[in-house]
């Protein structure tokens, strides 16, 4: 009995599978059927798989869907608000009141939906929110088709949505329980900082994360003063404090860790955790440099993240990765450092791995969920082609993202969102705007 027909079969100029690593594959034709990936294989024997669409992307190059590890979606709402300041002042003086004055479900809604297209404009398929009301986030998700981690948010203090951690942690195992079985929503834990949450908040965090095999999201070491703070009130630098609470381990993904010595890199080779760098945001808070060179020659697993719109001051992943990329050969000192090909795999198989779902997305192998995006090389300034990785990392930009695909569903087409009103969100983002500038 022949094999049913196949969904679609996209047939680009260039496909890097990006497992198994440093492989660009030349006229090759990519096969989905129910959404996963059923072929890949020369592109004349491609064409003699019977197929109910045939799609040819002359000049493009397919690569797998970019993860977006760390973000907080709804900021986009505060995106250029309180610029141009270090981190605790431009939290504690403008983010945390603005927040409190107007983090509502709406704002949620609104702030996220233009995270949502923004992303998927830039050819992302798939982030990790770490922000209020998780549970309004998760239904801009489901709505929109677009793969996500949400993190329930756990601090010490009362926060929109929840009066205290015990209540978050509540309505958070209850949106747990709510989506476990969703096919492109995962639920984790996301206590905001070492700096705000207790010891026994985040052993009761182990604990559950454990008992319901959920990842642990955290912004840890941050900054340099954090580090002091901690040695000062825990005698202990914050990674090795969360050590000692037993949260570090594969579930375990430690945002920013600008400070690393050798005994933090260490306990992250020993507990298998992931690091998620976000150099933009870093470099404009002026928090320090990740030493991802270094991390990754230990063995350590590094992704990548954008961080929230309201400090970076957008949500472009492939920007992202060239600056990391740029960055990662200045702090090492070395001009092989991060080379183009391993950009790329931290923006996609490594995001994956970070997120657990490194056996469904992140590289183009067969039976893998078909989250995909094609860019455009044919341009100018793309010109002339020797390595498409390389011209993606280093010459292209999120302009050239022409269509995104996530479990082999079209979300964007030819750069047009297929599922979501892009005139609508841009209304709501300025009137929000005006809003919140006190222009209403």
């Amino acid at each position: 009995m022949s094999a049913a027909p196949l969904d679609l079969l996209l047939l680009p100029t260039w496909l890097v599978p990006v497992e198994p690593a440093g492989v660009v594959l030349h006229e090759y034709g990519l096969g989905i059927r129910d959404g996963r990936i059923a072929l890949l294989a020369p592109r004349a024997e491609a064409l003699k798989q019977p197929a109910l669409e045939v799609r040819e992307l002359p000049g493009r190059l397919l690569t797998p869907g970019l993860v977006n590890a760390h973000g907080h979606a709804a900021m986009t709402l505060f995106r250029g608000l309180a610029d141009d300041l270090p981190l605790m002042t431009w939290l504690q003086e403008h983010i945390w009141p603005a927040e409190a004055k107007w983090v509502d479900e709406d704002f949620i809604r609104d702030g996220t939906e233009l995270a949502i297209a923004e992303q998927l404009k830039g050819g992302i398929t798939c982030f990790s929110d770490m922000y209020f009301f998780p549970a309004a986030t998760s239904e801009l998700v489901h709505k929109s088709g677009i793969r996500a981690q949400i993190t329930i948010p756990v601090l010490d203090f009362p926060i929109p949505g929840a009066r205290d951690a015990d209540e978050a942690l509540r309505k958070g195992l209850e949106l747990f329980d709510d989506l476990k079985q969703h096919p492109r929503l995962k639920v984790a834990f996301g206590p905001h900082a070492p700096y705000t949450v207790s010891d026994d908040k985040l052993e009761n965090i182990r604990m559950l994360a454990e008992e319901l095999d959920a990842g642990i999201h955290m912004h840890v070491q941050e900054t340099a003063f954090e580090v002091q703070q901690s040695l000062e009130l825990h005698g202990a630098r914050p990674l090795a404090r969360l050590a000692r609470l037993g949260l570090l381990g594969p579930r375990f993904q430690a945002v920013h860790m600008t400070q690393v010595d050798d005994a933090d890199l260490a306990l992250l080779v020993d507990s298998n955790s992931s690091v998620i760098h976000c150099p933009e945001s870093n470099l404009k808070l002026a928090s320090g440099f990740c030493p991802v060179e270094r991390l990754w020659q230990a063995g350590v697993n590094v992704a990548i993240g954008t961080d929230g719109a309201a400090s970076n001051n957008d949500l472009d992943l492939l920007g992202e990765t060239r600056t990391a990329a740029l960055l990662a050969k200045a702090v090492a000192g070395s001009a092989t450092a991060l080379d183009a090909h391993r950009a790329l795999r931290m923006a996609t198989l490594n995001g994956a791995r970070a997120l657990g779902l490194d056996t469904q997305i992140g590289s183009l192998e067969p039976g893998k969920l078909a989250d995909l995006t094609a860019f455009d090389l044919s341009g100018l300034a793309q010109q002339p082609v020797y390595d498409p990785v390389s011209q993606l990392i280093y010459a292209s930009g999120r302009n050239c993202v022409e269509h995104v695909w996530v479990a082999g569903k079209s979300l964007l087409d030819g750069g047009r969102l297929t599922r979501l009103d892009e005139q609508r969100i841009v209304a709501n983002a300025c009137a929000w705007g005006a809003k919140i500038a006190g222009r209403a």
